[in-house]
């Protein structure tokens, strides 16, 4: 997942490449630590957001309406994993690209990479489930068999 080339993006194949949505922002002051760059966990947070807004520009309708047509709550982490490129600071506008890397049968990882223009930021890998209340246990959730419409929507 993550890049080899360090700072820039490299040029992608068009044929190979999967489904990418771009999330973009402006960092703000409050985003920042005292020495005026991002406070690290920020990245977490907005890879977070991006990958809400993937699935919503692939269609997907919000977490509280897909629960009343098929039980879905949403898309909890297992587990995360940041690269750090090089710093930003408030007043950038940053762009984070995300798209499934690998679809597996309960589970998918999702990749993000944050970029100021061609500049690389971070890079994120994602592991993340799709989730139903638990029909038995009050308060749990349980993951679910990727659904073959939101494959197919998101891929």
């Amino acid at each position: 997942m993550f890049s080899k080339s360090y700072g820039q993006t490299p040029i992608e194949d068009p044929m190979t490449t999967p489904k990418t949505i771009i999330y973009e922002f402006t960092v703000t002051f409050g985003d920042c630590d005292p020495a005026g760059i991002v406070f690290y966990p920020n990245y977490s947070r907005w890879m977070d957001a991006s990958s809400e807004n993937f699935f919503r520009n692939c269609g997907l309708p919000p977490w509280r309406e897909l629960e009343k047509t098929s039980g879905i709550i949403g898309t909890p982490l297992l587990e995360i994993r940041n690269r750090f490129v090089q710093p930003a600071s408030y007043g950038q506008t940053l762009q984070i690209h995300t798209h499934v890397a690998e679809w597996r049968g309960k589970a998918f990882i999702q990749n993000h990479r944050v970029m100021r223009g061609i500049d690389l930021i971070c890079e994120g890998q994602e592991t993340r489930i799709f989730c139903i209340k638990h029909p038995e246990i009050a308060n749990k959730i349980k993951a679910i068999p990727l659904p073959e419409d939101i494959k197919l929507m998101c891929s």
